[in-house]
Order: C-alpha cells, then sequence, then structure tokens
C-alpha cells in the first residue's frame, strides 16, 4: 500500500491506499489506533480500491490538532472520499471510526452507499471513564527503549500488540503515535449522543458487535431498532478490537454484506 497526505482545515492527513479498479471503500480505525492496524482488513479486500485514513491525532496525521471535534473527523472523511472516489463508496469503522463513518453517512448520503460499523454506536461514554483512559496513556513511560520493552510493558493482547507495533521511532526511543490528552477531547465528543444522525442513515447498514465487546445486549438492541436498513452480526468471543483477536470471522461478515449489496445494486 502506498502513503499519501493531503492538507485539511489547517491539518496535515494521512492515508494509506491501495489501487484497484474495484469500488472504493474507506476504513476508519479507532481511538489511539492509526490505518496500519486496518492493512489487514483492506488486503482481504484487494478487489477494491481501498482508503485507510490516519485520522486527526492519530498515525501519520497531524498529531495535536486544533479542532477534535466530530465535524472536523467528519469533513476529513469527506475530503478523503471526494479526493479519493468518483462515486459512492463503501465507509467500514471500528469504534470511533464506526461513529465518523455513521456520521459521515448522515451527512453526505450521496457519497456513502453501504456501511459497516464495528462496535459503533450513536455515542455514549462518561467523562470520569474517559479521563481513566487518558491516565492510562499518560502512564506510559515513554520513550520505550526498544518494540520487546514496549510489549512487556503493555502486555501481548492482539490491541497491545498492534500498540507496539505501532510506535514512532524517535533518536530517544519508540512513542505511541498519540497524545493522551487529545484522546480524550476525542472520545469526549464521541460520547455526544446522536440518535437523530443515526436515524436519518439511508445507507444499507451492516452493525457487526463482539460477544465481549462494550455493548449491553439492550443497547446492541436499541440500536439497530432505531435505525433505518440494518442487518446485525454478533462474533462470538470477540472483544471490541475484533478486526484484530477475531479477523477471519470479521472479514467473512464483511466480505458477504459487500458482496451482497454489489448483487443487489446490480440486479
Amino acid at each position: 500500500m502506498e502513503r499519501r497526505w493531503f492538507n485539511r482545515g489547517g491539518e496535515r492527513l494521512s492515508y494509506l491506499v491501495s489501487e484497484s479498479a474495484g469500488p472504493t471503500v474507506l476504513i476508519l480505525h479507532g481511538l489511539a489506533g492509526s490505518s496500519n492496524e486496518m492493512i489487514p482488513t483492506a488486503e482481504a479486500l484487494s478487489e477494491r480500491h481501498v482508503l485507510l485514513l490516519d485520522q486527526r491525532g492519530h498515525g501519520e496525521s497531524s498529531r495535536k490538532p486544533a479542532d477534535t471535534s466530530r465535524a472536523a473527523f467528519v469533513a476529513d472523511a469527506v475530503a478523503l472520499i471526494e479526493l479519493g472516489s468518483t462515486g459512492p463508496i463503501a465507509l467500514i469503522g471500528q469504534s470511533m471510526g464506526a461513529h465518523t463513518a455513521m456520521l459521515v453517512a448522515a451527512a453526505r448520503p450521496d457519497l456513502v452507499d453501504r456501511l459497516v460499523l464495528l462496535e459503533g454506536g450513536e455515542g455514549s461514554g462518561d467523562p470520569k471513564t474517559n479521563a481513566r483512559m487518558g491516565e492510562f496513556f499518560a502512564s506510559w513511560p515513554v520513550p520505550f527503549a526498544t518494540v520487546e520493552a514496549a510489549r512487556a510493558f503493555l502486555g501481548d493482547g492482539p490491541l497491545e500488540s498492534a500498540w507496539a507495533s505501532d510506535l514512532e521511532r524517535r533518536e530517544d526511543g519508540y512513542y505511541p503515535r498519540f497524545d493522551s490528552d487529545v484522546m480524550v477531547r476525542v472520545i469526549d465528543a464521541v460520547a455526544v449522543p446522536r440518535w437523530s444522525e443515526w436515524e436519518s442513515v439511508v445507507a444499507p447498514t451492516l452493525a457487526v458487535f463482539a460477544e465481549n465487546g462494550l455493548f449491553t445486549q439492550d443497547a446492541k438492541a436499541e440500536f439497530v431498532r432505531r435505525g433505518r436498513k440494518v442487518q446485525c452480526a454478533e462474533i462470538a468471543g470477540a472483544s471490541h478490537d475484533a478486526h484484530l483477536d477475531s479477523f477471519d470471522a470479521w472479514i467473512a461478515l464483511v466480505k458477504e454484506f459487500l458482496g451482497e449489496e454489489s448483487h443487489a445494486s446490480d440486479a
């Protein structure tokens, strides 16, 4: 995949692209992640023209964006769609990225013809929990001397391994590709419920939840009930980061849904 950059609203934004003559798909990672953790998903969709965005404050995009509002994230994604596609796309997001994707589909239905949300919802959370998350990120003893030292501190779970694999190497050691204070501001904005936006989404949607994810059964049912054209699937045994720890089940659902929708469009 090739890394490229573009500028929007005074911020430098990075993305990966896999050129193909097939239909376009944009994939959006979750909080404190980056496009790199979504590369396996992109590779499994090799027949498509795939775009992977490092959302602002993440990866190789601007690390300390002035604007961390949901509107800014949506505008970034819209700008990349308009830059990298000539027509409506499939839009895939996980967690915070799913929230961004849902808002893009609501704001610009002309740009999104199908939507896949992994462990996404209308927006939830509380400031105290978000602050504790920020304290955890701030507690990392950076710079790590080596990637192995980072793994020893973080642990060897799928998410922790993704963080360790994605560290930025500088002269004095290895750093995460995000700042803790930015992550708190971002997730505080995600925590505001956006029911009206979700209820307005007209694109056929696959809502994928994990058995051991962040959402209760009642929350999942309410989200699906209030959507317009929603299929729901649950991945058994998976965590919130099912794209990492239950990849085969995740990608099978994505490919089936995109294939079904493509065939329906062709009929």
